[in-house]
């Protein structure tokens, strides 16, 4: 096998010279660059690419000269696939795979985090420390326990599911809303619809891929739904929530606070620094100004466990699919 890893970064180049010893018989090359129109002539001469970017792969003129190149397989080192093209896709005979289950746990963990970090108001406790030297303990910074929240699921996959399982084993009452409803997570948590946990949840938190027709699946009606109390928790896809209306009720003390590690636009930030706040665009400048709000950058999954998996388990499926069997983690659309 010959492959080669677009975007690669460093903390994945370790795994990936891992398996380059462990396995001699194939040949992994990287490059930091992103798949587009302008790079894909890289993968002339190899047998598979293997792609992780928050970048939409759109042009039609990258899967035609995949094809051209005798390429079968995009191999996605993430759980989301909504970078690709389907039209294109289909069109050009290309196999699409992901690592749907790299690390549940991670997620689900940095989850407990934001949530914590929410819910005892560590937000306003460092801006009045750090920015007016100000330790007194005001009534307003008094926060609640977390057995005493309900927490609201949207998306109950695998990473839904780990949420359910750490929150339930703190006590925390659990409800969910899923498509398809899984018998093996009612031992931590109880389905309901969806308009029920928009209404009854602390603390919401979205664990849904991202669908067409699914932009703004949280807007200015679901904000006015929830309690004023309630924090949103996004570590799914950016355009699942609208983001002017977010920042909107959170202007209006409709909701209490949010914690979004992604975020509509967030190509133009993520894995990249900046010299002033000015440079950042309206909305971040904006929600960066909120005590009760909380950024991380797409880096809820960022564990060792995490990154050593996707290139271990995406690496895996390639070598399937150039044995001629199933790949286990078959894309369809």
């Amino acid at each position: 096998m010959k492959a080669l890893l677009y975007n690669m970064t460093p903390e994945q180049q370790v795994y990936v010279d891992k398996w380059n010893q462990n396995h001699v018989e194939d040949e992994l090359q990287t490059t930091v660059k992103k798949l587009d129109a302008e790079t894909v002539e890289l993968a002339k001469g190899f047998d598979v690419i293997s792609v992780l970017q928050i970048f939409d792969i759109n042009e039609e003129a990258v899967y035609r000269k995949l094809a051209s190149y005798g390429i079968k397989q995009i191999a996605l080192r993430s759980v989301g696939y909504n970078i690709i093209n389907w039209e294109f896709a289909h069109k050009y005979n290309l196999i699409i795979t992901n690592t749907p289950a790299y690390s549940p746990r991670a997620v689900a963990e940095n989850t407990l985090t934001s949530a914590m970090y929410l819910l005892r108001k560590w937000g306003p406790i460092f801006k009045n420390e750090y920015e007016d030297l100000n330790f007194v303990r005001s009534e307003d910074l008094i926060s609640d326990e977390i057995y005493n929240q309900t927490i609201g699921i949207i998306g109950v996959g695998r990473i839904g599911g780990a949420v359910a399982e750490l929150f339930h084993a703190l006590g925390a009452k659990v409800i969910a809303y899923d498509i398809v409803e899984n018998p093996a997570n009612e031992a931590f948590l109880d389905y309901t619809d969806f308009e029920t946990v928009i209404k009854e949840a602390d603390i919401l938190t979205l664990h849904t891929p991202f669908e067409p027709g699914m932009d703004n699946m949280l807007g200015a009606a679901e904000f006015k739904k929830m309690k004023s109390t309630a924090y949103i928790i996004n570590a799914a896809r950016g355009p699942l929530i609208d983001i002017q209306a977010l920042i909107t009720a959170l202007k209006n003390r409709e909701i209490a606070g949010a914690s979004l590690d992604v975020m509509t636009g967030e190509e133009n930030i993520v894995m990249k620094k900046f010299t002033n706040i000015a440079e950042l665009p309206a909305d971040y400048q904006e929600l960066a100004k909120m005590p009760n709000v909380v950024f991380t950058p797409h880096s809820a999954y960022y564990t060792k466990t995490s990154v050593k998996n996707m290139i271990e388990q995406s690496m895996t499926d390639v070598k399937r699919v150039l044995n001629g069997q199933k790949p286990i983690y078959l894309v369809e659309e």
